[in-house]
This record gives structure tokens, C-alpha cells and sequence, in this order.
């Protein structure tokens, strides 16, 4: 692929670097905003029923802890490396806290140090399906720095950048800037062949992977589907001589596919789904996406699973078949799980179409699994219980639609929103 990389110059969109890292931490630290945010979500209830007299002495008080905490934590943070060796140990240690275990399984296909000869190891843009905004490319990361491999770098949308705070934390973790808050089409048309070149100049020079999801906001219906306007993107600055298809096989793309047994944020997207349903909108609280990150960081996810695809290779006529054959893979690459079985069972009865997978499971206490689901649909209305079910239940329907099995259709799925 052919790339004018010297019309871009990146510095708006681009990760942090080394040098920039001591100046960035130090901001932070001191930034009273970061301070106050990372407060109230530590302490909601704390912060939220404090006495109005007490509240600015209390608040002050906690404030002064967390800042110091920060300096502990991060003042000595001065590179790149440095800032992924500390995430990947408090990563490995939330997950001890949330998660009941994690499977990765198709490392095997990379080319890694640990399968591959010095130097023979390629830098590849994994394309995933999207239900987290910090876990998803977090879970590709860790599985990733396990295997002995660099971590990615991360596409995250402009729109989740709603605090100077935010974005210097994301740069920080190795994530580039996709700006989708251009409106006009001269400007958006810029912002995607920036887009598009920085991919490019990430993986063939700088020889650094690539996280990004493969549409634009969550699955929050539990249907995933590959945006082709994404994969047009992609090849947007091939040479003219070029086909799609021969300017895609260069983008090295591996499909991956993650399944939580529980979203930790289940209960806000079907109240959102519900609203958007029933009245045709729903407007976001200021800052709504920042508690996304923070409750899905946080959350309880049970057992996660990542699972690597096949490089695709093509060659492919268009961006809509290449999408279908990023689908296929994701689909049948995502592993069903209790949760899952458990909601489609209740929307549909039991289905001998399903037991095969039941059985994949194991020794699974399906009465305790029932009662989870059951708790995390406790607060919800008769139709916002629907549709979280109809979320766990969904991949399920889309796998025995891909096999040809038998399945009620759910019609509540509802695309298009974002984050």
C-alpha cells in the first residue's frame, strides 16, 4: 500500500512517546480534576451523602489521599514500557478480584517470540468484536503480553475524550485518537485518511499492532457485525493501481472474538436500549461514558474468554465481503457461555439445539448461574428485563443462525449506538 505519510504528521491523534511520558504523569497527578473523579468513584456513596458542612472538609481530606496515592503509583512512570509493565500488573490483579479465570486460545497462529524465530515476528491489526470500552482491547493486551508479545495500540473514539484528564490517560496506555466528532465532510474525509495512514505508518514502519473495534460503539444488543465503512477506511489512501482486496491482505488482520460471562454494565444498556426503544432517543448524562469505563473495569465479568482467528489472507472483491468473513470468524469463534444458555433457555424453553454446548461446559452449577442472571435482572422493568436477556441470548441466536440450527427469532436488536 502506498501511503503519503509525510502529509500527516500525526501529532493530534498519536500515542504518547517516551520523552513526553514524566511531563504527562506529572500533570496528572496534580490534575484536581482526575483527583476529584477518581474520589467520587471510589467513594459514590461517601461522596454523595456527605452533610453539606462537612462535605468541602471531608472531600478536601480524600482528595489530599488519592493525589498522594498517584504519586506513589505513577511519579516514577518515565517510558512507554514502563506505563504497560504497571498496567499489565494491575490488570493481572483486578482480574484476580473480577473474573473467574480466562481462556486464550489461537496465540498459537501469530507469529510470536515464543513460536517464531528472532526476528521473524509481524505486527498485525486485530479487528474485535466490541461489548467494553477498556476491556476489550485490555484483554487482547494482556493476552498478548503473556505470549511474550508488545502490546497493541488502541483506536478510541474522540467522543470518549470528554476531559483533557481522559485523553492524556488513554495516550498514555498506547491509544490513538479516532475523531469522530468531525461534522463536516471535507473535515471528517481528512480525519479518516489521517486515520487510515496512521494505521498504516503504525504497522509497516513502526512495526507496532493495532487494537480496533470492529464497529463504531458497543454491541450493546449482543449482535456484533463489521462495519464496512471501517474497512473502507482502512484502504482508504491505497495506491490507485491497487485493488481492495490486495491493499487489504497487507493490513495483516486477525479476527478476535471476547466473551464475558457477565457485563458488568448490562443493566445500564438495556435502560438505555429500553429508552431509545420506547421514546426514539436517549440522551447520555454528562460524562456517562466515563462510568462506563470505570463500572467495566471494575465489574464482576465471571469467566472470559479471547480467542485469536485466522490471519486473513483473501483475497476479498470488496469490503463487504470482507466483513462477512470477519463475522463468520468472530461468530463462530465466540464461546457461548452459561449466562448465555441460561437467558436464551428463558426468552425460547430448552432446545436440544443448544445442548451440545451445555455440554462443552462441563460441571457448571446451572441452579447457582440461574440465580446470578436472576440478581442482575432484579432492578430492572418487565421490558428492560427482555432486553438484557435478549442480550445474553443473542449469540447464541447468531450462532445457530450461522449453522443452520433452528432459532426463535429475538427482534430486539437494536445497532447504531455508540460507546
Amino acid at each position: 500500500m502506498s501511503i503519503e505519510d509525510k502529509a500527516f504528521n500525526f501529532e493530534e491523534i498519536r500515542p504518547y512517546r517516551d520523552d513526553e511520558i514524566a511531563m504527562v504523569v506529572a500533570r496528572l497527578v496534580d490534575d484536581q480534576e482526575f483527583i476529584a473523579t477518581l474520589a467520587h468513584m471510589k467513594f459514590p456513596r461517601l461522596m454523595d451523602r456527605l452533610p453539606r458542612l462537612l462535605k468541602p472538609v471531608i472531600s478536601r481530606f480524600i482528595h489530599r489521599a488519592v493525589h498522594r496515592v498517584l504519586g506513589r503509583e505513577f511519579g516514577h512512570l518515565h517510558s512507554v514500557r514502563q506505563c504497560q509493565e504497571l498496567i499489565a500488573e494491575q490488570l493481572g490483579a483486578l482480574l484476580d478480584r473480577v473474573a473467574d479465570g480466562i481462556t486464550v486460545t489461537g496465540l498459537d497462529k501469530l507469529a510470536t517470540p515464543l513460536n517464531s524465530s528472532p526476528g521473524s515476528t509481524k505486527a498485525y491489526l486485530f479487528v474485535c468484536n466490541h461489548r467494553d470500552i477498556a476491556m476489550d482491547p485490555a484483554m487482547v493486551n494482556f493476552a498478548l503480553n503473556e505470549c511474550g508479545m508488545d502490546t497493541t495500540r488502541i483506536a478510541i473514539g474522540d467522543n470518549l475524550l470528554t476531559k483533557p484528564f481522559t485523553s492524556d490517560l488513554m495516550r498514555l496506555n498506547k491509544s490513538f485518537i479516532v475523531k469522530r466528532s468531525a461534522t463536516a465532510r471535507r473535515e471528517k474525509l481528512a480525519a479518516l485518511k489521517e486515520l487510515s495512514a496512521y494505521i498504516h505508518h503504525s504497522l509497516n514502519v513502526d512495526k507496532q499492532s493495532i487494537w480496533i473495534a470492529q464497529r463504531e460503539g458497543r454491541a450493546k444488543d449482543g449482535i456484533d457485525g463489521t462495519e464496512t465503512a471501517l474497512l473502507k477506511m482502512l484502504v482508504l489512501n491505497k495506491a490507485r493501481e491497487q485493488s481492495f482486496g490486495e491493499a487489504f491482505a497487507e493490513l495483516h488482520i486477525i479476527p478476535v472474538a471476547i466473551s464475558y460471562e457477565w457485563d458488568p454494565c448490562d443493566e445500564a444498556k438495556a435502560k438505555e436500549l429500553c429508552a431509545l426503544g420506547t421514546e426514539g432517543s436517549y440522551i447520555k448524562a454528562e460524562h456517562e461514558d466515563i462510568d462506563s469505563i470505570y463500572q467495566g473495569i471494575v465489574g464482576e465479568k465471571g469467566h472470559i474468554e479471547v480467542v485469536f482467528g485466522d490471519e486473513l489472507t483473501g483475497p476479498y472483491s470488496d469490503a463487504g465481503v470482507a466483513a462477512a468473513a470477519i463475522d463468520r470468524q468472530i461468530t463462530a469463534n465466540y464461546r457461548l457461555q452459561a449466562s448465555h444458555l441460561i437467558a436464551y433457555e428463558q426468552l425460547h424453553g430448552e432446545s436440544p439445539n443448544i445442548l451440545p454446548w451445555k455440554q462443552a461446559l462441563g460441571d457448571v452449577d446451572w441452579a447457582a448461574k440461574r440465580g446470578q442472571l436472576q440478581k442482575r435482572l432484579s432492578n430492572l422493568s418487565a421490558e428492560q428485563k427482555k432486553i438484557m436477556l435478549a442480550a445474553y441470548a443473542n449469540p447464541v441466536k447468531c450462532r445457530l443462525e450461522a449453522e443452520g440450527g433452528a432459532h426463535v427469532g429475538l427482534g430486539l436488536g437494536l445497532n447504531g449506538l455508540k460507546a
